[in-house]
């Protein structure tokens, strides 16, 4: 049976702020995001302005005690707005052109972060674990009322007994479960198994002559692959799926659905537990450096989320250059560039996480010429770094088999899964490629539209139409 839902404890209108109550700042659901310290991080300088220059007083959403006139907006460049605009490199470049490769940004309305652009920069707070923190906990905003408890950032940003948010030696201790559990993976197995999920959905709707590449294909695939390497069935998957796209939203209903996607994966834990087969989830019980049912569950919501929502993305990205970019839609017809190159490709104008949360600054540090206060949050700018003008001085595209990206991150959180998600990727592309050789957009590429989001750049829909044919069910997917 599924777990009674948490409930979340929102402040009221007229209730002090954590900074007058002393509150401490919980997860919305249970024990899983453990309480944070009273106090927050000291700093010797606690009303820098945004840029670092002067002084300034954001105040807390709604708390009576705080109020001003200002209404709690920083006037800063919401980062949403920035992944759905219809070109983000131009608006990560206007970016650059005023503040350098370090920029302040909104995360949600009276929150802001800085956006680390700097190919350079981004290595440095990637590499430097001693100065930059994957620790939510040390977020200065967490303590002084600007994030508020019911906040859509927090299950992305807030803390999680997890790989996530360590470093150092606990960081290794946590790792090392992912990292064995993707060396199990038989990649020919997972190949074939996922072209079998991949023929079955086109199966669907192959004989209708049209489909949404990604509500109908991308979006799916990944799931009911990941579902399937850690025993969950079809309905799951789907129940997961749903979840996730508020998850990664970061918008109202995003609390609600990361608690969703734990129940269904803290039942599928306990169940395991009871009845070990041979999957992923028995897997992760069974390793000895989780040690309580919190670090191992949270151990399989990393592994599923980051790999659900970033392989979505991938696929779609390639798929929209494989039908509108003339270098590869040529592929269909002898072309000189294929598949493998536009998934490069994708990597560098679209990264799976177009921005990535977070570091948080564990010592008043400079970085990109900006003043950087403890506490504060930076996020990695995947695709703003990717068009560094440092790495890239000129307007040419990435050269084929260039894989000097920073789409995967860097430094000791680089992502541990880029085998298998390529593995994944490539074999949804080639596949719908192949079903549906005449498929193409039925919109032009430049009205695509984006699901709203900080951190990741997922088409609304991709319309397509092909030649209309009745393709077999491979395999059932209970």
């Amino acid at each position: 049976m599924r777990r009674a839902r948490a409930r979340v404890v929102r402040r009221r209108p007229d209730q002090p702020c954590r900074v007058c109550v002393g509150e401490l700042v919980t997860h919305p659901g249970d024990h899983l995001m453990s309480s944070a310290p009273k106090q927050p991080p000291a700093s010797p300088s606690a009303d820098a302005s945004a840029d670092g220059s002067g002084p300034a007083t954001p105040s807390p959403p709604g708390c009576p005690a705080h109020r001003s006139n200002s209404g709690g907006g920083t006037g800063l460049l919401p980062l949403s707005a920035a992944v759905g605009a219809p070109d983000p490199r131009a608006v990560y470049r206007r970016l650059r052109a005023e503040w350098g490769n370090v920029a302040k940004v909104e995360l949600e309305p009276g929150v802001p972060a800085w956006l680390v652009m700097g190919y350079r920069e981004l290595l440095t707070i990637t590499r430097q674990e001693q100065i930059y923190s994957r620790d939510g906990r040390k977020w200065r905003h967490m303590y002084d009322g600007v994030v508020a408890p019911d906040s859509g950032l927090l299950p992305m940003m807030g803390w999680r007994a997890s790989v996530i948010g360590s470093d150092g030696a606990e960081h290794r201790r946590l790792r090392k479960p992912l990292d064995d559990g993707i060396a199990r993976i038989d990649q020919r197995k997972v190949r074939r198994h996922v072209e079998r999920i991949c023929t079955d959905l086109i199966a669907e709707f192959s004989e209708r002559g049209s489909a949404d590449l990604v509500n109908e294909y991308a979006t799916i695939v990944p799931m009911l692959s990941l579902a399937s390497l850690f025993g969950l069935d079809a309905i799951e998957g789907r129940e997961l799926l749903d979840a996730l796209i508020a998850l990664f939203g970061s918008a109202d209903d995003s609390q609600a659905g990361n608690r969703h996607f734990e129940e269904i994966l803290l039942d599928t834990v306990r169940e395991r537990r009871r009845n070990p087969t041979d999957d992923m989830t028995t897997v992760f019980i069974n390793h000895p450096n989780l040690r309580n049912e919190a670090e191992r569950l949270q151990s399989i919501v990393v592994m599923i989320s980051a790999g659900n929502e970033t392989v979505t993305a991938w696929i779609a990205h390639t798929l929209r250059l494989m039908l509108t970019d003339p270098r590869f839609a040529a592929r269909l017809h002898g072309g000189r560039l294929g598949v493998d190159d536009a998934l490069d490709q994708a990597l560098w104008r679209d990264p799976p996480m177009n921005n990535m949360p977070a570091r948080y600054a564990l010592h008043d540090t400079e970085l990109g010429g900006r003043f950087i206060q403890r506490g504060d949050c930076l996020i990695l700018g995947h695709a703003a770094a990717n068009d560094d003008p440092a790495i890239r001085p000129d307007e040419g595209d990435e050269e084929p088999g260039n894989r000097a990206h920073l789409a995967f991150s860097a430094g000791p959180h680089v992502c541990p899964a880029q085998v298998p998600a390529r593995l994944i990727t490539r074999t949804a592309v080639n596949t719908a490629l192949n079903l549906l050789p005449d498929m193409e957009l039925t919109v032009p590429a430049e009205e695509l539209t984006w699901r709203p989001s900080p951190w990741t750049r997922v088409p609304v829909a991709l319309p397509a139409r092909f030649s209309a044919a009745r393709i077999p069910l491979r395999t059932g997917r209970g």
